[in-house]
């Protein structure tokens, strides 16, 4: 095991590899002198990803921890408060602006918890690390675009651990992606202005598919004879693979009203001509859901069963009763 002083030499070392790396791809030496002086190893972001917590949940205790009856109505004043400019991202964009605030309000607490560990900093210490260096050598590129750009200044230029910006949490890739500069001021600055915020979320969402004539998924009764092959399988490595097994499970709500599903209340599934794939964020005896393409787009977003259905349930709670 490396000393502490061994540990920080060779992190110097890689420092020095990395800002050579960075003159080659083109960067000014302004802008790498200025970033990279900021660089100090952080033991605690390598910390935190080696022990992100495995705890054994459910869906069932992770919805009200997620979701709780303080947030849903946090969520609520905000939208109608905003209510005008997210109305307008909503149309412009093909999102409802209820999946925008939820998606706003898990992320990031409507902005209030967006991180404070330097990018620059957790970025190359991830890198340095080795197990995802170019993940993170990639990430640290695209942070370089952002300031280079001029959409934040490199001392506000803050995060997650793992480097996720803004009341988005975007990584830099992302932001550099998807983020909008809706207010026209020439910076797409997720950190303090709402509206590019808004924008941004509404503009990934719209970037994976999002169709804003069907909603997100509802949860439904299963028989107690029923088949459970037809269930979307578990255990995917890739995003790609997990298309392929929704692929398996998709159906159209008819063909699932024939196996016997229904809603909760016992009553017919809607008799509408769309196609849904049968999630189970648990196992057979927890939750089931009916999920529609665009429960496809929030697993783009972030590729949890509970992440998803978190956000399409705080999103039927701003929804319904309809804000006046």
């Amino acid at each position: 095991m490396q000393s502490v002083e061994q540990q920080q030499n060779a992190f110097d070392t890689y420092v020095a590899k990395l800002r050579e790396e960075a003159l080659q791809k083109g960067y000014s030496e302004q802008l790498i002198d200025s970033a990279f002086a900021t660089i100090t190893f952080k033991p605690k972001v390598i910390s935190a990803d080696k022990n992100q917590p495995e705890v054994k949940e459910t869906l069932e205790t992770y919805l009200p921890k997620r979701v709780p009856d303080w947030k849903v109505n946090r969520a609520r004043e905000l939208y109608k408060k905003h209510q005008t400019v997210l109305e307008k991202v909503a149309e412009e964009y093909g999102v409802q602006a209820r999946f925008i605030v939820a998606l706003w309000g898990l992320e990031s607490n409507f902005g209030r918890i967006q991180g404070g560990y330097p990018v620059i900093s957790s970025l190359v210490t991830l890198a340095f690390d080795g197990r995802r260096e170019a993940l993170y050598k990639s990430q640290l590129w695209a942070a370089l675009d952002i300031l280079k750009e001029g959409h934040i200044d490199l001392a506000n230029f803050k995060g997650s651990w793992a480097g996720a910006m803004g009341q988005t949490q975007f990584m830099p890739t992302s932001f550099n992606a998807y983020a909008v500069d809706y207010n026209g001021d020439g910076r797409k600055d997720i950190w303090t202005t709402e509206e590019d915020a808004f924008a941004s979320i509404a503009n990934y969402l719209k970037s994976v598919g999002w169709n804003d004539e069907l909603t997100w998924g509802r949860q439904v009764k299963l028989p107690s004879d029923f088949d459970h092959s037809t269930i979307l399988q578990r255990g995917t490595r890739s995003h790609s693979q997990w298309l392929d097994h929704w692929a398996d499970s998709e159906r159209s709500l008819a063909q699932w009203q024939d196996l016997g599903l229904r809603r909760m209340d016992g009553s017919d599934l809607p008799k509408r001509d769309i196609t849904a794939a049968l999630v189970m964020p648990d196992d057979t005896k927890g939750r089931m859901y009916l999920a529609y393409d665009n429960y496809k787009a929030l697993m783009n977003w972030n590729r949890s069963y509970y992440f998803a259905t978190s956000v399409g349930y705080l999103s039927d709670r701003i929804g319904y009763p309809a804000i006046k």
